[in-house]
């Protein structure tokens, strides 16, 4: 199955949620997140652009971790370097407002019958599976 190119960040954010399902990988964001802003920070402030350089490791570093670690999953960046950037940013703001856990919920709540509207439609359907009276997967 291909994933679908995204026309839109707003096409692209259910996504992105739905790969930052684990609260631990997103506090490892949050993280990552506010060091790169950091040191952007202190590279305008002392006029020393060497700052720079840590900011991909700080700012991808936890999340990366994040990802392979925890979601298991592999990070958006790597098809969606802008667009993952903008959710990192997103995500963070949500997050200091008190609202991401509340985005995850709406879009991927926990019983998939609530999902809203467009996402039922692009969620696939899991697979129907019978089973016998002992439990056992029939073939």
């Amino acid at each position: 199955m291909t994933e679908p190119r995204y026309q839109s960040f707003e096409e692209f954010w259910p996504y992105y949620v739905g790969e930052h399902r684990d609260p631990l990988n997103r506090a490892l964001h949050y993280v990552g997140t506010s060091l790169a802003i950091g040191t952007v920070a202190t590279a305008a402030i002392t006029a020393n652009p060497r700052w720079l350089l840590l900011t991909p490791i700080v700012g991808y570093g936890p999340a990366w971790i994040g990802h392979f670690l925890i979601e298991q999953n592999r990070p958006a960046t790597f098809k969606y370097p802008l667009w993952s950037l903008r959710g990192d940013l997103r995500m963070l703001r949500y997050a200091l407002a008190g609202k991401m856990a509340a985005e995850v919920e709406r879009l991927y709540p926990s019983s998939p019958s609530e999902l809203p509207e467009e996402r039922k439609a692009s969620t696939p359907a899991s697979p129907k599976v019978e089973v016998h009276t002992n439990g056992a997967p029939a073939v």
